[in-house]
């Protein structure tokens, strides 16, 4: 015996389902903070990485963007490359730990992260691949500018600087 099918606007799983949607969505808007991440990295830029399907910005450093350029000795270098090549080395092949401390602008998650018990964002800033971003890693960037390391080899235009002025000419 068939039996005839319901029809109406909405059905008690379609309702379910939408709440669903809605709850999923909102926690992936939901601050993450105090979570914890851990795994293998794959590099995105100087200052961005991805443990599995999680985007990362490291927090309280700034890298030169991917298509930035850098002068040193005169002659100009993809220093925004030459960053993501660094991060690269700290993290091939590393178990990375992470702390989220929030989401920025763009839904990445902020954290600090760390490998072997080392501070990520102090060893590139400290190398000079980075700038410290607020005030976090300043005594390092004095460091690595004394030091004349990294982009303080040469001249660059901060990178903050250089997305506004990209920015401002289209």
């Amino acid at each position: 015996m068939k039996f005839p099918r319901r029809r109406s606007g909405r059905s008690g799983i379609t309702s379910l389902v939408v709440a669903l949607a809605l709850a999923g969505g909102a926690a992936v808007v939901l601050e993450p903070s105090g979570r914890s991440l851990e795994g293998r990295a794959q590099v995105t830029d100087g200052d961005t990485i991805r443990i599995g399907e999680a985007r990362i910005r490291l927090k309280g450093i700034d890298a030169p963007e991917m298509e930035q350029r850098c002068s040193k000795a005169g002659r100009s270098y993809a220093c925004g490359e030459t960053a993501r090549r660094a991060l690269i080395d700290l993290v091939s092949g590393e178990n990375v730990r992470c702390r989220a401390a929030g989401r920025d602008r763009y839904q990445r998650i902020l954290a600090r992260c760390t490998v072997d018990g080392d501070d990520i964002g102090t060893q590139m800033v400290a190398s000079g691949w980075a700038v410290s971003y607020g005030r976090d890693y300043d005594a390092e960037e004095a460091r690595a500018q004394d030091r004349g390391v990294g982009l303080w080899e040469g001249e660059f235009e901060r990178p903050q600087d250089w997305r506004r002025d990209k920015a401002s000419r289209g």
